[in-house]
């Protein structure tokens, strides 16, 4: 039976059909049988049903316009009052109560439940003063907290449950909230990581590629040991990049874990100074003793330290360079050096050096580049076991 209730409820027929079963309560003063208090005066019959009619018309407004339907139904139980309290009108006013009290603003719900009370109270206490003697007062008294003060007080119960479900739901919706934004911002930084993971596999190499090119056909019939060493390191650097694309395709793609997909290390810093020094770039490098490095700091410092030769391939072709690699107090440090042989490129969007100030943050370090005495400076420290924990 509650299931049926709780089912039908809300629909829009509901409270006019209400409305008319409480009009059915009519049949009562045909048994003779409907006053509220024995020994009221009586009143004809019609004037009962009048005002019970006048308060069944406040029944389907209950809960659109709870308080108000309260106040105008309470127009016809003082009427009623005044001819007889009779049963039926009593049983609506019951109904109202509660409907005010659950569906009203807080405010009017505070407001009727302390009037009930107030009533109930008063009219005891009267009861008990005008007849001099106690138990009638408590007599009314405890009819009046089963008539009036139990529907509030369930309806105030209800009305709790109501405001700790919504608040249970709000909390759920900003939970899927902030869910949704830690789904995007995780996008976010995934898109983040494999562009700059793209632009450190693919640009390069291939930039090095682009300048090693470029610098073989000044010298193709001039020197055809340079040549040949030229293309070698060209095919060397093809080859590497499109491993190193391979390996991070089939990682997206199938998740796989093999030696392909093993991130470059310092250890193979000599590779890319090689490249630099085919691409007619003098490097010099400096480095003491880098083992112990974790994982994520090692892969960091050969992408800053390749980003970095790039750099200087494309603005100091033809110039040198100097790489120095030094721990010390538990950090990495990372110093690449070149003079500015060339004019600035004004087509270079500034990617290389924001991969690189990315990646050292990202392993708790610091980054810096810019103009210094000798050209050209980069600069960063990493922690040798990467972000703190």
């Amino acid at each position: 039976m509650v299931e049926l209730v709780h089912r039908y409820r809300d629909r829009p027929w509901w409270d006019p059909a209400l409305a008319v079963v409480m009009l059915a309560l009519a049949l009562l003063y045909l048994t003779g049988s409907y006053q509220m208090i024995a020994g009221w005066p009586r009143s004809p019959v019609w004037m009962h049903l009048v005002c019970h009619f006048g308060i069944c018309c406040t029944v389907p407004f209950r809960r659109t316009a709870a308080f108000r339907a309260l106040m105008a139904g309470l127009v016809f139980v003082a009427a009623d009052t005044a001819i007889g309290l009779s049963i039926p009108v009593v049983i609506v006013l019951i109904d109202l109560l509660y409907n005010a009290t659950t569906y009203s603003s807080r405010r009017a719900s505070r407001a009727i439940v302390g009037s009930v009370v107030f009533v109930v109270v008063a009219l005891g206490i009267t009861s008990a003063v005008l007849a001099d003697d106690v138990r009638i007062g408590l007599y009314i008294t405890l009819n009046g907290f089963s008539l009036l003060i139990v529907p509030v007080w369930w309806a105030l119960n209800v009305r709790q449950q109501w405001e700790i479900a919504e608040a249970e739901r709000e909390n759920s919706r900003q939970l899927r909230r902030i869910a949704e934004l830690d789904r995007q911002a995780a996008i976010a930084s995934e898109r983040s990581r494999m562009a700059r993971d793209l632009h450190d596999v693919v640009a390069g190499h291939l930039s090095a590629i682009a300048i090693q090119s470029e610098a073989l056909l000044s010298i193709v019939d001039s020197n055809p040991e340079l040549v040949r060493t030229v293309l070698k390191s060209v095919r060397e650097n093809s080859i590497q990049s499109l491993e190193e694309m391979r390996a991070m395709i089939e990682v997206l793609r199938d998740q796989v874990d093999d030696e392909r997909t093993a991130p470059p290390r310092l250890a193979e810093l000599g590779r890319l100074v090689d490249s630099a020094r085919a691409a007619g770039l003098d490097v010099t490098v400096d480095q003491s003793d880098v083992d112990g490095l974790s994982v994520a700091v090692d892969l960091a410092a050969y992408r800053i330290v390749q980003e970095a030769l790039t750099n200087a391939m494309k603005h100091a072709a033809g110039g040198s360079a100097r790489v120095c690699l030094q721990v010390a107090r538990g950090k990495l440090d990372i110093e690449v050096t070149n003079p500015m042989t060339g004019a600035p490129d004004p087509g270079g969007t500034g990617t290389g050096l924001v991969s690189m100030k990315e990646r050292a943050h990202a392993v708790g370090g610091s980054f810096e580049a810019g103009p210094s005495a000798d050209g050209w400076r980069v600069h960063a420290e990493l922690p040798i076991g990467g972000v703190p924990r």
